[in-house]
């Protein structure tokens, strides 16, 4: 109380006034810390984009993860919705409703499907294009492929459609607020689809559009308007990363691999802060990161995982040939997991690139990406296998195997006391996709 009268004095300032000054002080805090994470504003919701609420495919603190079910007789499903078309996209969690995106081959339709979060049940189906689908794309891809964004009022939606890519800005009532034309999207070399999800940052929102075509690049729109804010030219190289804003060193940073480079954009801006000559041509993981250091692993047409100073030394500080080419790899603190190409799933430690532990946990074939929730890592694989195992970096100890489905692409989500899970189940000869509730 002395010091503070002290100051008082000093500088002639009342105790109203220290106090405005302090409350201004706290606002400024908030609003940088929320600016920071994503997962602060509490009408984003729990799950609003593509890798969660901090950007790092980690489920809250707070979640609690199931250990035990069975599809087949139902123990442990809270509901299981049979979805129409098919998509790889997440859900994303918007109060009490679950947002994803899915295409309909035979009815030529990319839409935005709402869903009841408690009970399942399917709301709505918006769709926003007909009859625009790209002609070729990779048997392993689907038209449906990036997860939506949700800014805590508009939901978006960005899909490969009439030889471009489109994004979307929906209420949550599934009223078009506005759509744009990003920019032409018409591979030459390779008909592979698309893949990337658009995300959050400030006032914008920011999709990449990487291709080997002139308008390759990473774009940026006003949230409320669709205004375009910048474009961040790129190598006219096919690419299938999504970029993620993230904090490092300080420093705001858009990160992404491909093109044979690695680099980290200002977010707001769309300038290049750094940028280090390493990966390989396609990259389709979104980078992750510790706090001095960023990692990527891709596999076309060389494969490896590299990791690089995230300070601007432009330094590649170690790599290994380890390939996991669709699915991302997951951090922890000093520590990284990967679940390679072939099944075997690793942990490094991140500071050099030391091997913790390797274990083979299947044959091949993974798409979706390893999740971090109750302590537990969380695999899935193409052939519909759940995974789970202790998130140790000191000895792998696995916890339960899972057959969900028959095919699994999309990375499941955990949320509250569920992990969410969108397989495919094979009926009568085809392949029809559920979104399943797995929990209480």
């Amino acid at each position: 109380m002395k010091q503070f009268n002290a100051l008082t004095h000093r500088f002639g300032l009342t105790a109203s006034t220290w106090l405005i000054l302090s409350a201004a002080v706290v606002c400024l805090v908030v609003v940088s810390s929320a600016r920071a994470c994503l997962a602060q504003s509490p009408d984003a919701g729990p799950w609003p984009q593509w890798r969660g609420p901090t950007s790092d495919n980690h489920a809250v603190a707070e979640v609690t993860l199931p250990r035990h079910w069975d599809l087949g007789t139902g123990e442990g499903i809270a509901w299981k919705t049979k979805l129409p078309g098919r998509g790889h996209s997440t859900p994303i969690f918007v109060g009490d409703a679950i947002f994803l995106t899915t295409s309909d081959v035979d009815t030529g339709t990319q839409s935005v499907l709402e869903l009841d979060a408690q009970s399942g049940q399917l709301r709505e189906e918006f769709v926003l294009h007909r009859g625009t689908l790209p002609r070729r794309i990779h048997p392993n891809n689907s038209h449906a492929s990036p997860s939506m964004a949700y800014d805590g009022e508009r939901l978006f939606a960005s899909f490969h459609t009439d030889d471009a890519i489109v994004l979307t800005a929906l209420s949550t009532d599934g009223t078009e607020l506005w759509q744009r034309r990003v920019c032409d999207f018409k591979p030459v070399a390779f008909q592979f689809g698309y893949g990337a999800s658009p995300i959050i940052e400030d006032d914008l929102v920011i999709v990449a559009a990487e291709y080997d075509g002139r308008d390759s690049g990473i774009y940026a729109f006003d949230r409320a308007s669709g205004k375009p804010a910048w474009k961040i030219p790129r190598p006219a190289n096919l690419n299938f990363a999504s970029p993620i804003v993230t904090t490092i060193t300080g420093t705001r940073q858009l990160l992404i691999a491909g093109a044979e480079t690695f680099s980290a954009y200002d977010p707001v801006k769309g300038r290049l802060l750094w940028q280090v000559q390493t990966t390989t041509e396609a990259i389709c993981g979104t980078a992750v990161w510790d706090d001095r250091r960023v990692i990527v692993s891709g596999g076309n047409p060389e494969a490896g995982t590299w990791c690089v100073a995230a300070d601007g030394t432009q330094k590649l500080l170690w790599s290994n040939r380890v390939m996991c080419y669709e699915q991302s790899l997951l951090a922890i603190k000093n520590y990284l997991f990967a679940v390679a190409d072939n099944g075997v799933a690793y942990c490094w430690r991140t500071q050099d690139g030391k091997e913790m532990w390797k274990k083979r946990l299947f044959g091949g074939g993974i798409s979706a990406s390893p999740l971090l929730a109750d302590g537990h890592v969380v695999v899935a694989s193409e052939r519909g296998e759940v995974f789970l195992f202790m998130a140790f970096p000191d000895r792998f100890e696995s916890m339960a195997t899972i057959q969900t489905g028959d095919s699994i692409f999309a990375t499941p989500v955990a949320v509250g006391n569920r992990l969410y899970v969108r397989t495919g189940i094979n009926e009568s000869g085809r392949r029809q996709e559920y979104l399943i509730a797995i929990g209480p």
